[in-house]
């Protein structure tokens, strides 16, 4: 058996890259894999560590040449972490975005597109059953005015409370990109974000060599067009990994428990062990709810809980719009 690390995946094919020599293996896989018993649409993800074997046909050598051979896929290793949504196509199933990640970057902008402060919370359910760090990068800060600079610092006073870094960059100016260099370098980093952001801008700032695609906002709608297809992983020349993925519309949480929920908004649970009922409070309306009580003395966003009530909404716990009228 060989040992590899998955650096592209696009659907039914995976580039491998062998640990020994560093070739680029194109596999497929044989059998099926789970996880936790949920099902997977992808059942395998770039980061992943997998033993497999060359097959003797080289059929997709002679197409690809930078690929050096054919292999089949027979086991995936232990993953430290992952990260992993909600199917956008089949609501009950799992899509792996990324594994054995040390940290997660989130792109976003203030305008052009307007921010989504929705968005950010929803992702962040993603990253925190793992544990995984988080920088919220804000990007187009070359066209901010007074306004966006306000709302800026509002996010800035939301987030660093409760432990997520904020760095605010410009891929046209380069302001606040040696910083996420430094925050890059030598980790392996899953960077993520809605489409229009300007991630792909920055990455090719910061290591002009990848020359991802950029795409532009949409005349028609606002909102950004996707440029990135496929999740790949990149090597830095200044030490480290980066894994792109495509644009992300948008986020839904129905394979997760109202439990799941509550215990990835890292402040509600930190104040949950002061609540009447512990662990179990569902922070909507118990009694000597602790975290009730800090919303009330507006000691926690009040954005955040908005977000995790319509959440909690969406996957059937309690009717958001009632509680809200």
């Amino acid at each position: 058996m060989i040992e590899g690390i998955v650096i592209k995946s696009t659907g039914s094919w995976y580039n491998v890259r062998r640990i020994d020599t560093n070739e680029v293996v194109q596999c497929r896989i044989k059998g099926k894999f789970r996880l936790k018993e949920k099902i997977l649409t992808n059942p395998v993800a770039v980061g992943d560590v997998v033993s497999f074997e060359l097959e003797e046909d080289n059929t997709i050598k002679d197409a690809m040449p930078h690929v050096s051979a054919n292999g089949i896929i027979n086991k995936i290793h232990d993953r430290k972490n992952y990260v992993a949504r909600q199917s956008p196509r089949r609501i009950h199933d799992i899509h792996l975005l990324a594994s054995n990640v040390d940290q997660t970057v989130l792109f976003s902008t203030i305008i052009e597109p307007t921010v989504k402060v929705g968005f950010i919370d929803r992702f962040l359910l993603m990253t925190e059953p793992h544990d995984i760090p988080t920088v919220i990068v804000f990007n187009k800060k070359d066209i901010y005015d007074k306004v966006a600079m306000a709302e800026y610092d509002y996010l800035k006073n939301i987030y660093v409370p409760i432990g997520y870094k904020t760095l605010l960059v410009s891929a046209i100016t380069g302001e606040g990109l040696d910083e996420l260099r430094d925050l890059l370098k030598d980790k392996t980093s899953l960077l993520a974000g809605q489409s229009g952001v300007g991630k792909s801008s920055i990455v090719n700032a910061i290591q002009p060599q990848l020359d991802l695609r950029i795409g532009d906002i949409s005349d028609y709608s606002g909102k950004g067009q996707h440029t990135t297809t496929f999740a790949e992983m990149h090597p830095l020349s200044f030490g480290g990994y980066l894994i792109d993925t495509p644009g992300i519309k948008n986020l839904s949480f129905n394979n997760l428990e109202p439990m799941d929920v509550a215990h990835n908004f890292r402040e509600f649970f930190q104040l949950s062990k002061q609540c009447r009922f512990g662990g179990s409070c569902s922070h909507i309306n118990e009694p000597g709810c602790a975290v009730l009580d800090a919303l009330q003395k507006e000691t926690i966003s009040s954005s955040r809980y908005q977000n995790y009530l319509k959440i909690l909404d969406e996957i059937g716990d309690i009717n958001y719009w009632e509680r809200n009228e």
